[in-house]
């Protein structure tokens, strides 16, 4: 095998893309520097990573299969270290992430999703109302307004978390993805997170709800076995982290793309594609997740020619999934809503697929269509080349999304 230098990813993400093209070029699976010069595999090809993705050798668990995790090696104040310190169905492995997988599929049943719809409904309808008061010329944060705002409190209401404790935890989130981000500063969001965490949880004891946070809480409680005091804190944390986030980006992009080329808005006016193609089309040219950080090799993987050693840790280069030539030979770096293959992993794949996928479908779909319906001049009001990308490889998204919501009044002649 050939060794390269590790390629250091951008911390700024500055250009996901184009990375992900650049570490493409260097092959399915090719080293990578992560923040404090810790070196991981990124996994770069539709082929390899949907492999990977399948494969019971491959864990999430770094307690249990990073070496280096385990021996001390990642300090404490690692920049990433929120992302494999966390004990919850996201990081197990093998029968431990049955356990807690089962116990967490119980809240995302379709029945629960369909109940959940007039809350979309009445979320979106208030975020528009308040949208309604800016003025006809007046630039709008469309991400900060809208983008953020509805899943974000939609999955704190499926935890129980009131707007207060959702707004403080939503600036931890922030500063969890941000890779540029100092060891100290590291160090304070995982203590905000499962501080937070705490709260909620004493807060559920004391005063159950219909809600995700008092379900888990009240398994953990009549069984111990069930779920430990950690593993109960950390998987709350994971369910708000990973339906907020991706979500706001989803639709930052699919905004983005959508009032990028009026013809593409054309076909959903008319009724050539729908808010499904939408979906999956924002979802395969622009994942919400970029680089996810971590999983491990349990033992020695060849892929294409390529040995990842047991032990080593693996990038996920979601945002080159659904570019990938070979997946899509015709164009993959143009938003087309004809595009009659709109394969992409996003949602993931195996047993760590999404369990809010029908939730997010059912947020996107109702979030756009009503932006869309109440505000028909929507464009952007800077050009998408300004756009400032978020300061992450992990996530695929813009700072703010200036817009205006109504057509620009004539200047008067004179």
């Amino acid at each position: 095998m050939e060794q390269r230098c590790p390629f250091a990813l951008d911390t700024t993400g500055r250009d996901i893309h184009g990375e992900a093209a650049a570490l493409r070029e260097q092959g399915p699976a090719t080293r990578v520097e992560l923040p404090g010069g810790v070196v991981a595999w990124s996994l770069n090809s539709h082929d390899v990573i949907r492999k990977v993705l399948t494969d019971p050798r491959v864990t999430k668990s770094a307690r249990s299969h990073w070496p280096a995790f385990v021996n001390g090696e990642i300090p404490p104040d690692w920049e990433l270290i929120s992302w494999v310190a966390m004990d919850n169905m996201v990081t197990a492995y093998g029968k431990n992430h049955v356990r807690l997988r089962k116990l967490v599929g119980k809240a995302f049943t379709p029945r629960r999703t369909a109940a959940f719809r007039p809350r979309v409904e009445e979320l979106t309808k208030q975020l528009l109302d308040a949208l309604e008061t800016a003025g006809p010329d007046e630039v709008v944060d469309l991400r900060e307004r809208f983008a953020y705002p509805l899943p974000a409190r939609l999955v704190a209401d499926l935890i129980g978390m009131e707007e207060e404790a959702r707004a403080k935890t939503a600036k931890v989130i922030d500063a969890m993805v941000d890779t540029t981000v100092t060891p100290e500063q590291a160090q304070a969001v995982l203590a905000g997170w499962r501080g937070a965490m705490a709260d909620l949880i004493a807060d559920k004891r004391r005063e159950p709800g219909e809600d995700i946070t008092s379900d888990l809480v009240a398994a953990r409680d009549e069984d111990g076995t069930a779920l430990s005091e950690e593993e109960l804190a950390d998987t709350i944390f994971a369910i708000l982290g990973a339906g907020s986030e991706t979500t706001i980006n989803f639709f930052d992009n699919a905004i983005t793309a959508l009032l990028s080329d009026p013809t593409q808005l054309e076909l959903i006016r008319s009724g050539r594609a729908t808010w499904d193609d939408v979906i999956d089309e924002t979802l395969r040219v622009e994942s919400p997740l970029a680089h996810l950080p971590l999983r491990y090799a349990a033992e020695d993987i060849e892929l294409d020619g390529v040995t990842i050693p047991k032990g080593d840790p693996i990038l996920v280069n979601y945002s080159a999934v659904g570019r990938d030539p070979e997946l899509h030979p015709d164009s993959p770096g143009t938003f087309d809503l004809t595009r009659p293959d709109k394969a992409h992993l996003s949602f993931g794949v195996g047993p760590h697929y999404c369990l809010g996928a029908g939730i997010a479908r059912l947020v996107a779909t109702t979030g756009l269509s009503q932006l869309f319906e109440r505000f028909p001049d929507l464009s952007l009001a800077v050009d998408t080349g300004e756009l400032q990308p978020l300061p992450t490889f992990i996530m695929n998204g813009h700072r703010s999304l200036p817009v205006r919501l109504t057509a620009p009044v004539p200047a008067a002649a004179g």
